[in-house]
């Protein structure tokens, strides 16, 4: 009796590189960084009669932003027939939390904020993927990594 011949292994393709970025979702993508890091700058350079202001418009666009990022899993879900509930349900969670951390005194609410921005992010490192959108993670990276910095230090500057 004679053994079958072992077949030889099949080689691993390698991994497609990450499809390149639109030039125009890069650069809006910074652009959209112009309000967090002029708003944490402003905190600190106002006047204290301005102070209110500034940091009322550091709250609201960082809770703006932060709806719209858990907004993304609910765009990603709704293209699959059977939208998966945990992209459903953590779509929302941003928007609750961003909407009471803007009605927070803002050195409480910026800070909830800028965590959020983090905790957003690590959500997506572990949901992009199986969505097909992990190549966009870099960037999200950055983003997210300016926005919760401006978010700390317009905290301390309150």
């Amino acid at each position: 009796m004679t053994a079958a011949p072992v077949p030889a292994p099949v080689p691993v393709p390698a991994c497609a590189p990450a499809p390149e970025l639109p030039r125009l979702a890069r650069r809006l993508g910074y652009a959209g960084l112009i309000p967090f890091v002029a708003g944490a700058l402003l905190v600190w350079l106002v006047h204290p009669d301005a102070h209110p202001y500034v940091t009322l418009a550091l709250s609201s666009y960082a809770a703006v932003t932060v709806a719209f990022i858990g907004a993304i899993h609910w765009g990603l879900a709704l293209r699959q027939p059977d939208p998966p509930a945990v992209g459903l349900g953590w779509g929302v969670v941003p928007a609750l939390v961003a909407w009471l951390a803007v009605m927070m005194p803002p050195g409480a609410g910026l800070v909830i904020l800028g965590a959020m921005l983090l905790a957003c992010y690590a959500v997506d490192r572990q949901l992009y993927p199986a969505q097909g959108v992990a190549h966009w993670l870099t960037l999200r990276f950055r983003f997210s990594a300016v926005a919760a910095l401006s978010c700390f230090l317009g905290a301390a500057g309150t």
